[in-house]
């Protein structure tokens, strides 16, 4: 257990921070203007000018891919903390108090996670437009209710504790031992799943810029890159083999990275 652990954090370490590192690297430097259109080398295969070629307007693939990262990046962690932040505030509130607070709450809840989450995201992106602001939004409610639950249900345990108990009889208010206590131990579990939320998160904003109603061009996401690439699969595979290739890896180490986060933080991982 302990070696896949070490495994998964030493790999799903080295995958985020190879993301990271793209990220920085393209605030300074990108081989080309990523947006600059080159008519005279229009999807020019891979080669030393053009590492993974160009696009139907000869716009450097490498260049627009180090872009993407940046926005799908940006979006992901606005998406992280805006979900995380709230649902935090309305789970512990939920969990804590109880009574009619935790019934209205969790009603309104469960109405909005029975909308699967791209779906519910899709119908707020066609009211809203496309836009930075209006896909963070939408991609805030749709995972806002999966915090919200894992949240409460940690408190639900934490609120019949012995410290708890003992912070009440102390004479404590009730914010003072929310704060103090509760919202401490509340907050390994959200941390696992904020690393979870930031590899669905690139995973909705690639779907929902696929399908034309993410990033508007010519601003280059790994999504509408994707769509872009659709026309010309046969004769210049390598559009579409660059942002399909930075999705997997940066899925996949923040899933390792999660579950690294998973096993350290849960007790039961040392049996």
């Amino acid at each position: 257990m302990r070696r896949r652990l070490q495994a998964n954090a030493v790999l799903g370490a080295a995958l985020v921070g190879l993301l990271l590192a793209v990220i920085a690297l393209g605030f300074v430097w990108t081989p080309y203007d990523p947006i600059a259109i080159d008519l005279d080398h229009p999807l020019a295969a891979p080669g030393l000018a053009h590492w993974l070629g160009t696009d139907e307007f000869g716009r450097d693939v490498l260049s627009r891919a180090m872009l993407g990262a940046r926005i799908s990046g940006a979006i992901a962690a606005g998406v992280v903390t805006a979900s995380v932040t709230l649902g935090l505030a309305i789970g512990l509130a939920a969990g804590f108090f109880g009574r009619w607070v935790d019934r209205v709450i969790m009603v309104l809840n469960d109405a909005v996670l029975a909308f699967p989450g791209i779906l519910l995201a899709l119908a707020l992106m066609a009211v809203l437009g496309p836009s930075y602001g209006s896909l963070i939004l939408a991609l805030s409610v749709a995972y806002l209710p999966s915090v919200v639950r894992v949240v409460r249900a940690s408190v639900l345990s934490i609120r019949e504790r012995e410290f708890v108990e003992a912070s009440r009889v102390a004479g404590d208010g009730r914010l003072y031992t929310l704060l103090r206590h509760v919202l401490p131990n509340a907050l390994p579990p959200v941390v696992v799943l904020a690393t979870s939320l930031f590899g669905w998160a690139i995973l909705a904003e690639s779907a929902l810029s696929f399908l034309g109603v993410g990033v508007p061009p010519p601003a280059p996401t790994w999504g509408n890159m994707l769509s872009s690439a659709r026309p010309y699969m046969e004769r210049a595979e390598w559009l579409s083999i660059a942002p399909g290739l930075c999705i997997a890896i940066s899925l996949l180490g923040v899933n390792m990275l999660g579950d690294a986060l998973r096993d350290w933080l849960d007790p039961r991982s040392e049996t």
